[in-house]
C-alpha cells in the first residue's frame, strides 16, 4: 500500500500522458473521423443534438471496444515491461538513460527548437477492410495502438521506460500502462457520447493546437531529463520516508 502512494507521482504523469496524446495534433482533429468509421454512423447523425438511445449505445458501445482494444496492447506492454525490470536489472539503467535521451530530442522536436524527421517518422498501421461488428471496433483500437505516430509513439515510449525502470512488479508497470490508456480513453469515449458538443469545444480548440504541440514537447524534455537522471525513484522513495506508517 505505500508502495502505492509513493508511487502516485508516476500514475499520475502516465494518466496525464494520455491525455496529451488524445489532445496531440496528431490524434485530436482525426477522432471524428474514428468514431464515424468505428461506429459507422454518418457524421450528420452524429451531429444531432439529441440523438435516440440506441444511436447513443451504438456509439459507447463501439467506442468501448475500441478503447480495450489499444488498451489490450498497452496492457501487454506494461507485462512486458515488468518482465524487464525484472530480468534485466543491471541493464536498466542504461535502457532509461537511452529513452531518456531519445524523449528529450523527441521532446525537443515537438517544441519546433530543431527537426528530427528521421526519428519523427510517420508509421502506421490501417485496416482497409473493418470486420463488422465490436470485433472490428476493437481491431482498429489494435491497430491505432500499434501504429507509430509523430505524437502518441514518443509519449508512449516514455511511459513503457518509466514503467520498466520504476516499477518493483509487473502488477504496477501494467497499472502504469493501465493509467495512460485511462487517459487516451476516457476523452475519447466522452467525445463519442458528446459529439455534437465535442465538434464545438473543437472548432474553438482547434486554433491553439500549435501551443498544445509546444507544452507537449517542454513535458517531454521535463520527462527525458527526469527519465536520465533517475529522478522518479528518487522522487518516489522521497515520498515514501514521508509516509505515516500505523
Amino acid at each position: 500500500m505505500l508502495n502505492e502512494a509513493a508511487n502516485i507521482p508516476t500514475f499520475s504523469v502516465a494518466f496525464s500522458a494520455g491525455l496529451l496524446s488524445f489532445f496531440s495534433p496528431c490524434v485530436l482533429p482525426l477522432i471524428p473521423s474514428f468514431i464515424t468509421y468505428i461506429t459507422g454512423i454518418s457524421f450528420g447523425e452524429l451531429k444531432q443534438d439529441h440523438p435516440s438511445s440506441k444511436l447513443r449505445w451504438q456509439v459507447a458501445s463501439h467506442s468501448l471496444a475500441f478503447v480495450l482494444g489499444f488498451s489490450t496492447v498497452f496492457i501487454l506492454l506494461g507485462i512486458i515491461a515488468g518482465s524487464l525490470n525484472q530480468a534485466m536489472q543491471d541493464w536498466l539503467i542504461w535502457l532509461q538513460r537511452g529513452g531518456g535521451l531519445m524523449i528529450f530530442l523527441f521532446g525537443i522536436h515537438m517544441t519546433g527548437l530543431f527537426h528530427f524527421g528521421v526519428l519523427l517518422g510517420d508509421k502506421r498501421i490501417t485496416i482497409r477492410n473493418k470486420p463488422s461488428g465490436y470485433f472490428g471496433s476493437f481491431l482498429v483500437g489494435v491497430a491505432f495502438s500499434a501504429g507509430w505516430s509523430p505524437c502518441v509513439g514518443p509519449i508512449l515510449m516514455a511511459i513503457f521506460i518509466l514503467a520498466a525502470g520504476t516499477s518493483s512488479d509487473t502488477a504496477q508497470a501494467v497499472l502504469l500502462l493501465c493509467c495512460y490508456s485511462a487517459g487516451l480513453g476516457i476523452p475519447f469515449m466522452l467525445s463519442g457520447l458528446l459529439f455534437h458538443g465535442f465538434i464545438n469545444v473543437f472548432n474553438r480548440f482547434k486554433k491553439h493546437i500549435r501551443i498544445m504541440e509546444i507544452i507537449t514537447g517542454v513535458l517531454m524534455i521535463v520527462v527525458g531529463v527526469m527519465l536520465f537522471f533517475n529522478m522518479f525513484s528518487e522522487l518516489s522513495s522521497y515520498l515514501y520516508q514521508w509516509i505515516p506508517i500505523e
